[in-house]
């Protein structure tokens, strides 16, 4: 699991990079909460949501947003952040060029850069958004959403109430064969601060569901190509 150095948009990034055996496996990349509300990159959610990946053989990495720990610069509106996020995608990618596929997983703000990018890279062909602050940002860019993955929310959130996160992404457009599953957590806060070991039971539940799809889907589309 080494430290890591990424040259980013605005001064250098920080981040946690563990690679795969596979020089085929799929990448995943973490995205962590608000920068100016306390996120980084050694939250215990981001951390759990890091180790699901990794334990899965996926070159994974996480990394602090702009003007967070040892990253430079400073908070730019998410603006930033989402260049940023696509800056180390890139650098992983980069370590990974034969990679089969990515997902993305982030929680709060970092589920919003994430949903974002996805918009942006094809490649990603999966997601994980814990807690997404529907009633803080527009998500209205994700028309159609372009890959399939799992919104898990919090049933006592009191930043973001869970009947809104219900309310905006019910309204989402998906595109053909692609499914959002919402799966709410009755009792938990937006931090999940009692209810971490439930989430990671339902995010893991939810990956060993999707992945092996991942991969049927990705086979038949080379079959298909082939011929």
């Amino acid at each position: 699991m080494p430290d890591v150095i990424i040259p980013g948009p605005a001064g250098r990034l920080e981040g946690r990079y563990s690679p795969s055996e596979d020089p085929t496996a799929p990448v995943a990349l973490i995205l962590h909460a608000h920068p100016l509300g306390g996120g980084h990159m050694e939250n215990p959610l981001v951390e759990m949501m890091y180790d699901s990946f990794r334990k899965r053989n996926f070159a994974t990495l996480r990394f602090n947003f702009r003007g967070v720990g040892r990253s430079q610069g400073s908070y730019d509106q998410g603006l930033g952040e989402l260049s940023d996020a696509a800056t180390v995608l890139d650098w992983v990618q980069g370590y990974n060029a034969t990679a089969r596929y990515c997902w993305v997983a982030g929680h709060s703000f970092g589920a919003w850069v994430g949903m974002q990018l996805l918009m942006r890279r094809p490649e990603i062909a999966g997601f994980v958004s814990v807690a997404p602050p529907t009633n803080m940002y527009d998500f209205t860019f994700l028309a159609p959403c372009p890959a399939s993955g799992i919104i898990v929310h919090g049933g006592a959130d009191k930043i973001v109430p869970a009947d809104d996160v219900e309310r905006v992404m019910s309204k989402v457009r998906v595109q053909k064969g692609i499914e959002i599953k919402r799966d709410i957590i009755p009792d938990a806060n937006h931090l999940f601060t009692e209810h971490l070991p439930e989430l990671e039971r339902r995010m893991n539940t939810y990956l060993d569901e999707r992945i092996p799809l991942v991969e049927k889907e990705r086979s038949e589309r080379q079959i298909t190509g082939k011929r």
